[in-house]
């Protein structure tokens, strides 16, 4: 089964049941960021009328794994995008290549990685839904198989019209997205992007694997890269089981 979320907007009630869902599943501070942030992963916000969710979007061709160069990033046939900390050098192009602004930066940290939501791969894996459907007390945030939850999405356009947009968000943005959405107000009122292409995005790609330093005939500064790499996978490794200690 390739998992997507569904999010109605119409049905979001702001209770942000789905946001302390994510931080306890997840281990990350209870403080709630009214942005998207190394440490809150899903954010509910008000935009005019409505109530609106942020949270990586799951693209069906992510350009986050198409921009990294040692492949940290990589979409799971169950629907999510996830990230393997271990093997990221710390070169941020993913930050400047999604076009959701998803991906954050530990700033904070001495040795930082990215983080992001990976729609509990670990949950679905399981046979689970991620922890902020399993929460939703309204509906708002349903989980299922993606062409199912494009039929629902679909048969509530239909069932209600005068109710929403006639438009599935997700459905064919940038390729399509494991993250469908609903609403009752134009997506661009709630400060979705509505000018992404239908097409998946090489263009970012490109742009940002532009800012990749030309060293491949230097010698010196490739081996210092090499070096620098290999050095700071060991941080990370160490950080990380520095806070699976902790948590354990």
């Amino acid at each position: 089964m390739k998992g997507a979320i569904l999010f109605d907007s119409t049905k979001c009630i702001g209770c942000e049941a789905c946001v302390a869902a994510c931080k306890e599943k997840n281990n990350l501070p209870a403080m709630i960021d009214p942005k998207l942030t190394a440490y809150t992963w899903t954010v509910v916000e008000q935009r005019n009328t409505a109530f609106i969710r942020r949270l990586c979007m799951h693209c069906e061709s992510p350009t986050c794994a198409s921009v990294c160069p040692v492949e940290a990033f990589r979409k799971e046939p169950s629907g999510p995008v996830i990230y393997d900390a271990s093997r990221c050098i710390g070169c941020r192009y993913c930050i400047m290549a999604c076009p959701f602004d998803v991906p954050k930066y530990q700033w904070d940290r001495a040795v930082p990685i990215v983080q992001k939501c990976d729609m509990c791969a670990d949950r679905i894996k399981a046979g689970q839904q991620p922890a902020c459907a399993a929460v939703c007390p309204t509906g708002a945030t349903i989980f299922g198989d993606r062409d199912e939850m494009i039929q629902e999405a679909r048969a509530r356009l239909e069932a209600a019209p005068k109710a929403y947009v006639p438009k599935i968000y997700g459905l064919e943005e940038v390729g399509g997205t494991s993250v469908l959405m609903l609403s009752s107000i134009p997506f661009a009122s709630l400060g979705i992007r509505p000018d992404l292409p239908l097409t998946p995005l090489p263009a970012l790609t490109w742009k940002a694997l532009s800012k990749v330093p030309d060293i491949v005939g230097v010698g010196g500064a490739l081996l210092y890269g090499i070096w620098w790499i290999t050095n700071r996978r060991i941080r990370v490794q160490e950080a990380l089981a520095q806070e699976a200690a902790k948590k354990g």
